[in-house]
C-alpha cells in the first residue's frame, strides 16, 4: 500500500490503494466496504464485489473515507460496460450507477430506500422502483442541465465532489434537445455555466449564467378530466427534470389523495402550481386549494397557470413561515447568546382545517415543525413527494408521532444512471 497525501489521523490517506469486499449499497451513489476496521464509501463499485480501492478523500478524526473502485477483482453479475466514456474514476460526477445494470440499478435504490425507512423512521417498508415512461434503457432522458464553463470558455461537466470541468463530447442522459444546442462544442466568454432545457412545448433554449433576462419555457401535462395544460415557467425554474415525471407523479398523487368535489387542499412547496391545478379540477368550483411557494418569480407563474381557477389562491411565503414555525437558528448568527429565534405570525391564508395537504419540499425535507401544523390541521389524507428518501423517512416519523402513519408508498426511478430516486407517500390518521 502506498501513500501519496498527508498521512491524517485515519490510518489511510489520500492516493493509497487497498483490496476490499464491497457489501452494501448506501445513500448517495457509493457501496460500503471496510479495510481493517475502517468503512471506506467506495464509488464505481457493486454490492459482493472484490475491488481496488483508491482513497479519493479523508480527513482528520473521520472514521470513514471516500475512494472509487479503480479495479475490479472479481465482477458482480450485474456489472456492465458503461454507455458513457465519462464515466469512471476521475471523471464526470454527473452519473454514480452507469456500471450497473439498468435493473440492478432500481432494485440497489430500492435497498436505499427501505434501509433509509428502517434506520429513521423504525418502518420495514415493501417499495419496488417503478421506471418512468420516456427514457431509452436510462439514457437521453434530462431535459434540463446545467454545464459548467472553465476558465477556457469551454463548457464541460463536473468532476465528482469537485470544481474541476470535464471537458465531455455530450452527456449521454441528456434529452436530444440538449444535445442540438451544442452547449459543449460552443465557446462562452464570461460564463459561470450555461443551462440548457428542453422543454415539452417549443425550441430547446441555453441560458448563460450569469446573463441577459431569462426566456420563458412551455410544459405540456395532461391533468385530470380537462386534458392536456400547459405550464408556463422560467427557463431556471424548478420542473421536474425527466420527462415522464411530471405527468407520473400528478396521476400518482391524484391517485393517492382522491380529491372530491368541495374539499379543501393544501399544496405545499407548491412550484408553479402543477399539483395545484390537478387538485383545483378535483375540488371543482365548491371547493378551495391553497398553494405555498417561497420562490416569488415561481408564485407570479403559478398565478398565471392558475388564473381559470378562481377557487386557488396562490401564497408567496416559506411554508414554515406561513405556518408560523421558527426557523432553525443557525451558528454565527446577529441575535444575542442564549435567545430563541424570532416565532413568525401565521399568515391568515392559511386555513385551520384542510381535507388534503400535497407536499412536495426540497431535499431537505419539510421538517419537524412544519409536520407539526400539517397533522394540526387534522386532513383526511397527506400526500408527500420526496426526492430524498432520507428526509422523507425523517419526517414519516415526525408524522407518526403526531398520529399519522404511513400506508402508501411507490418509489419511481426519475433520475435513471444516477443514485437518485423519487418517492410518492400517503399518510392517513391512526384510529
Amino acid at each position: 500500500m502506498g501513500s501519496h497525501g498527508a498521512t491524517h489521523a485515519s490510518s489511510l490517506a489520500v492516493g493509497d490503494e487497498v483490496e476490499v469486499d464491497v457489501t452494501t449499497i448506501a445513500h448517495g451513489g457509493h457501496c460500503i466496504a471496510r479495510h481493517e476496521g475502517q468503512v471506506l464509501f467506495v464509488r464505481h463499485a457493486l454490492p459482493g464485489e472484490r475491488v481496488l480501492a483508491r482513497v479519493t478523500e479523508t480527513g482528520a478524526g473521520e472514521r470513514f473515507v471516500r475512494a472509487d473502485a479503480v479495479a475490479v477483482l472479481s465482477a458482480s453479475p450485474d456489472r456492465v460496460t458503461p454507455p458513457c466514456p465519462w464515466s469512471g474514476p476521475g471523471r464526470c460526477g454527473g452519473c454514480d450507477l452507469q456500471h450497473v445494470s439498468l435493473p440492478r440499478q432500481r432494485q440497489l435504490k430500492a435497498d436505499v430506500v427501505r434501509e433509509q425507512f428502517s434506520r429513521l423512521a423504525r418502518l420495514d417498508v415493501d417499495v419496488t422502483v417503478e421506471p418512468v415512461p420516456g427514457d431509452d434503457g436510462g439514457l437521453d432522458w434530462r431535459t434540463r442541465v446545467e454545464f459548467a464553463v472553465g476558465d477556457d470558455g469551454r463548457a464541460g461537466l463536473r468532476r465528482h465532489r469537485s470544481h474541476e470541468v470535464v471537458a465531455v463530447d455530450h452527456c449521454r442522459i441528456a434529452a436530444p434537445g440538449i444535445d442540438r444546442l451544442r452547449v459543449t462544442s460552443r465557446s462562452w466568454p464570461g460564463a459561470d455555466a450555461v443551462d440548457a432545457v428542453a422543454p415539452s412545448v417549443g425550441e430547446p433554449v441555453a441560458v448563460t449564467v450569469p446573463g441577459d433576462e431569462v426566456p420563458l419555457v412551455r410544459e405540456r401535462v395532461v391533468v385530470g378530466a380537462s386534458g392536456e395544460r400547459e405550464f408556463t415557467l422560467s427557463a431556471r425554474g424548478f420542473w421536474q427534470v425527466h420527462p415522464g415525471a411530471a405527468q407520473t407523479f400528478v396521476d400518482a398523487v391524484l391517485e393517492a389523495a382522491a380529491p372530491r368535489a368541495g374539499e379543501r387542499a393544501l399544496d405545499l412547496y407548491a412550484g408553479v402550481g402543477l399539483f395545484a391545478s390537478a387538485l383545483a379540477q378535483a375540488v371543482g368550483p365548491t371547493g378551495q386549494v391553497i398553494a405555498i411557494e417561497s420562490d416569488a418569480v415561481a408564485c407570479g407563474h403559478a398565478r398565471d397557470n392558475l388564473a381559470d381557477h378562481a377557487q386557488v389562491a396562490v401564497l408567496a411565503a416559506r411554508v414554515d413561515d406561513a405556518f408560523g414555525v421558527a426557523r432553525p437558528s443557525r451558528r454565527g448568527s446577529s441575535s444575542q447568546r442564549g435567545s430563541r429565534p424570532r416565532k413568525p405570525s401565521r399568515s391568515t391564508l392559511v386555513p385551520a382545517s384542510a381535507d388534503v395537504v400535497v407536499l412536495d419540499p426540497p431535499r431537505t425535507g419539510a421538517g419537524k415543525g412544519v409536520c407539526a401544523e400539517i397533522a394540526a390541521m387534522a386532513p383526511r389524507a397527506v400526500v408527500y413527494v420526496a426526492c430524498d428518501p432520507a428526509a422523507l423517512a425523517r419526517d414519516t416519523a415526525y408524522l407518526a408521532d403526531l398520529g399519522y402513519r404511513l400506508d402508501m408508498l411507490r418509489a419511481f426511478d426519475a433520475f435513471p444512471m444516477t443514485h437518485h430516486v423519487e418517492c410518492v407517500a400517503r399518510f392517513t390518521r391512526t384510529g
